[in-house]
């Protein structure tokens, strides 16, 4: 098994110590797993930015799998309760879980076949319009974090991050809470993803696209859009794959606003981790929302 460098130092980078210990304790864990679910490594390791996942098959009967081990923490403790809410509805299956560690055995998909392979943006947006409207048909759980909670905590941080930024793009980001002030006071029940988009999705046997990596969160659908919107931006198309996505989700006033709403919270990350200034396509889908919601 190999444990890639680039996610040992994207532990190290977010995580300090906690990472290091848990990329260090890899080898071990995924010996543990395999041996408990009877598994065998089928391919090399796969990663993302906060997990491992290792192409596997049973060995009593050869069915294919994927395990997946990552630091169990706020982001990644409401996985295995969203996923089994949808129970494989638009998004991958989980097969099983270890609630100490939080690893997951996972339906195989295909890592080869994102649905960022679809050239065509519009095909490519139609698909995932098509998963998102199975997702958030469905009511949140308890035990979830809550969009409400997180919508107080980027009120709160926003006048110290302003403070922090040029004129412009402080403007841009009072803007942005102020669209997400009008709609605090509901923030909405249904099981949201909260990261999907383009590279999220993978094809499948048992479907043609399923969603993977979600972050589970209590919500209002109108957080799930930009993700996707800035999968290969293009301000002239823009507002054409915003009213497709908002079309799904139901009240366009409302996914505007939280769709400014994830603007705000990407701009306060990126003022945390020290960037002098906003991102620029996000800036600019931004300033075309709020042009609308005037």
């Amino acid at each position: 098994m190999h444990v890639p460098e680039e996610l040992a130092q994207s532990q190290a980078k977010y995580n300090g110590e906690a990472g290091r210990a848990f990329v260090d304790g890899l080898p071990e864990r995924a010996e543990e797993f395999l041996g408990r679910w009877g598994l065998r490594i089928t391919g090399p390791s796969m990663h993302g930015m906060a997990s491992l996942v290792l192409p596997v098959e049973r060995v009593a009967d050869g069915a294919r799998a994927a395990l997946k081990m990552q630091l169990l923490d706020d982001e990644t403790e409401g996985e295995p309760l969203g996923l089994r809410v949808w129970d494989g509805d638009g998004v991958v299956r989980l097969l099983d879980h270890d609630a100490a560690t939080g690893t997951m055995l996972l339906e195989r998909l295909d890592e080869d076949r994102p649905l960022s392979t679809v050239t065509d943006t519009r095909e490519a947006l139609g698909i995932l319009a098509g998963l998102l409207a199975r997702l958030v048909a469905v009511p949140a759980p308890e035990g979830l974090r809550t969009l409400g909670d997180i919508a107080a905590g980027m009120l709160a941080e926003v006048p110290a991050a302003a403070a922090r930024l040029g004129a412009d793009d402080a403007a841009l980001l009072r803007d942005c809470a102020a669209a997400v002030r009008e709609v605090a006071g509901e923030p909405g029940d249904r099981l949201l993803h909260w990261d999907l988009h383009f590279g999220n999705v993978l094809a499948g046997e048992r479907e043609p696209w399923l969603a993977i990596d979600p972050k589970p969160l209590a919500g209002d659908p109108g957080f799930e859009l930009l993700p996707a919107l800035m999968d290969r931006f293009d301000p002239d198309g823009f507002l054409w794959g915003f009213d497709l996505l908002a079309e799904v989700v139901g009240d366009r006033r409302r996914a505007v606003a939280w769709t400014l709403g994830r603007v705000l919270q990407n701009g306060l990350w990126d003022v945390e981790d020290g960037e002098p200034v906003l991102a620029r396509e996000q800036v600019a889908a931004a300033r075309i929302l709020l042009a609308r919601r005037a």
